[in-house]
């Protein structure tokens, strides 16, 4: 039987060529100009995940590699 991909995952993970797992950094969308303007930066670069995430990521993401 064929495998599915987790989609709510595939949308919010992007993986490297390397194998890294490059997610977007949380509460970007509203309430930002109550920020300090370094959280506001720092807010801008995506994030890699652990090499522990990396392993249940490759279960819901079957054909990413």
């Amino acid at each position: 039987m064929k495998l599915k991909t987790h989609k709510a995952l595939a949308k919010r993970v992007k993986l490297t060529k390397t194998g890294k797992a490059i997610k977007r950094k949380a509460g970007q969308d509203h309430f930002n100009s109550k920020e300090t303007g370094k959280t506001r930066r720092n807010k801008r670069s995506d994030l890699a995940m652990t090499h522990t995430v990396r392993k249940a990521i490759n279960a819901s993401l079957p054909y990413s590699q």
